[in-house]
């Protein structure tokens, strides 16, 4: 499938085409098939993005077609994404049911997939719906074996992309000073310009992630330690304690005493830590 250069041009060019946005994208194989996927951890405003890519193939002018939902790489349900999700669908059930003749779900492992598997039903869906584990099983069902590795293929890799962020934010959570973009792109295994272009797909940044890593390490610090504002600002990476609580205050929206006033939790006598646990 071709990749379209943003909404717009997949808008203009539909079929044999797909558009990814961040942790999800929308295709049209052909004709009788189309399809969205979410990974990752999808946001409401994610859901949000998908959804005026689904109208497109609601529209009377499209004829009635397959579809394909593929959840197999979701890591977290957030509860107002599905219910964005999940209130769309109703307010379109008759819609949908004109437009599709069948709709293969792929679901995760585990507990997640439990949920995705009786996603349609609480929805009341009215129309042929089968869950499948594995993409190609969902295609074959479909009618639509031959298309299975372009479809299969498209999803991992944009998927693929996202599992760079991922992979980064597990390293700057333990590795929030002295951090550069080249360093952090060895410690990963991926080039620089291939992770800022993750970065753009999911919708960030290099220096917001690392901001954000480093007021996630800080808030552990104000709970789980008594260090003092300075020496946990130095501890996370900051150049300065003013520089640590302009940047505390922009993401969190107040100032780090006061987010250790609200949060921090009383310790007995003799458990005062310092940032090095001691």
């Amino acid at each position: 499938m071709r990749a379209a250069d943003d909404i717009e041009d997949y808008r203009a060019s539909t079929i044999g085409a797909y558009v990814q946005v961040p942790h999800g994208l929308a295709f049209c194989a052909c004709q009788d098939l189309w399809g969205f996927s979410f990974w990752g951890r999808p946001s409401r405003a994610d859901v949000g993005r998908i959804l005026p890519l689904i109208d497109l193939e609601l529209h009377p002018s499209v004829p009635p077609h397959r579809s394909a939902v593929d959840f197999r790489h979701l890591e977290h349900a957030d509860p107002s994404a599905f219910m964005a999700l999940a209130q769309y669908l109703r307010r379109n059930v008759a819609m949908i049911g004109r437009q599709h003749t069948q709709v293969a779900v792929v679901r995760p492992d585990g507990f997640l997939g439990m949920i995705v598997a009786g996603f349609h039903d609480v929805i009341g869906a009215r129309y042929p719906v089968r869950v499948f584990s594995e993409l190609p099983a969902a295609l074959a069902w479909l009618g639509h074996t031959a298309l299975g590795a372009d479809v299969e293929g498209t999803i991992d890799r944009a998927s693929n992309s996202s599992d760079g962020v991922l992979q980064l934010r597990r390293w700057l959570d333990a590795n929030t000073a002295g951090v550069t973009l080249e360093r952090a792109s060895r410690a990963i295994g991926r080039s620089p310009r291939s992770l800022q272009r993750a970065l753009q797909l999911a919708g960030s940044s290099f220096q917001r992630e690392l901001e954000e890593a480093r007021v996630r390490r800080a808030k552990h610090l104000l709970t789980a330690t008594d260090a003092s504002l300075t020496e946990i600002g130095y501890e996370v990476g900051c150049a300065s304690s003013q520089h640590f609580s302009v940047m505390f205050r922009r993401l969190s929206g107040m100032p780090p005493s006061v987010w250790r006033a609200m949060h921090g939790r009383r310790r007995r006598h003799g458990q005062r830590r310092s940032v090095s646990g001691r």
